[in-house]
């Protein structure tokens, strides 16, 4: 019987597979959201092959019942998953099963499982001075000047444009010669205007100007050492070291100046619907959280400084 768990014994392994293909041609997925989810559907029949000793396939996949899925979050979370990640895996392959579901033509019957209860989260920004001490650690950490330019410029956007790290390093020279405004490209392909500060638009000219290789209209902006495209861990794994010279918390992240840039245009003044548009979120219930945000900066404020708090 060891045949049977092996992962390319199962014939709906191939499933997962053409729901990555669906994800990336039908939704818009992003390839890291596909690799996310279309692993998780793997761990699901590699499971089940071990749960039950024998080859999964789609059939077994539509006959899932509760049983089967709460066994495999149990196993997932004796892995050591927590809440939030069972609920996001979880949700991955309710949408898995809904697309076996529809392949066959069936109508989609997902077992009823409940979720872990999450408490909501509340992203924790970075002061501006500190947004700006983490960029200048990293930028000193740099072996040339351009590379210096480069990280400067890539945090500059973050924190002061509000992008995520994949909207920043997926800039091309079409961008070029810069404007007053930035034209960005989000999750599921959806494009937004911001407006570039001139302090974000020197720092990009100026990695411009250093940078040792040419950017033509298609190429990528912002380039790693040997020139190809500048690649997220790389700034992750820099974000992390500066932190740690700093002293910062541990949820520094270069997503947390994306958080800053959101809560400290709240904090002056700025309606929920314009920040909606300039952060790229697909309803306004993403954007409120940073209501949240902004409510616990003023209550740490008030028991600071009030006496009798």
């Amino acid at each position: 019987m060891v045949a049977p768990l092996s992962p390319d014994f199962h014939p709906a392994a191939p499933l997962a597979e053409e729901w990555a293909a669906h994800l990336g041609r039908d939704r818009r997925r992003s390839p890291h959201t596909i690799r996310a989810y279309v692993a998780a559907a793997h761990r699901l029949i590699a499971f089940l092959g071990k749960h039950r000793g024998e080859a999964i396939t789609s059939k077994t996949l539509l006959a899932l019942d509760a049983a089967d899925l709460r066994a495999f979050l149990a196993f997932r979370r004796n892995e050591g998953l927590a809440n939030r990640s069972t609920a996001r895996e979880l949700s991955s392959l309710r949408g898995f099963l809904a697309f076996v579901a529809e392949r066959a033509g069936e109508q989609a019957s997902i077992p009823r499982v409940k979720g872990p209860k999450l408490k909501p989260g509340v992203p924790r920004p970075v002061s501006p001075d500190e947004a700006l001490a983490l960029a200048g650690d990293v930028a000193a950490q740099a072996d040339e000047p351009w590379i210096a330019a480069r990280d400067w410029a890539v945090l500059l956007l973050l924190y002061g444009a509000g992008l995520r790290v994949g909207e920043a390093l997926g800039l091309t020279g079409a961008i070029l010669p810069l404007g007053e405004t930035l034209s960005v490209t989000g999750k599921r392909d959806k494009t937004r205007i911001v407006p570039l500060l001139d302090t974000v638009r020197a720092a990009i000219e100026e990695y411009e100007r250093l940078c040792p290789y040419a950017i033509g209209h298609g190429d990528p902006l912002f380039r790693g050492v040997r020139g190809g495209a500048l690649g997220s861990d790389i700034v992750r794994r820099a974000v992390r070291g500066a932190r740690v010279r700093l002293g910062l918390s541990g949820k520094t992240t270069p997503h947390a100046l994306r958080h800053s840039f959101a809560t400290h245009l709240l904090a002056r003044g700025a309606d929920l619907r314009s920040l909606q548009e300039l952060l790229g979120h697909a309803s306004l219930s993403s954007t409120q959280i940073y209501t949240s945000v902004d409510a616990a900066h003023l209550l740490d404020v008030y028991r600071n400084a009030h006496p009798r708090a």
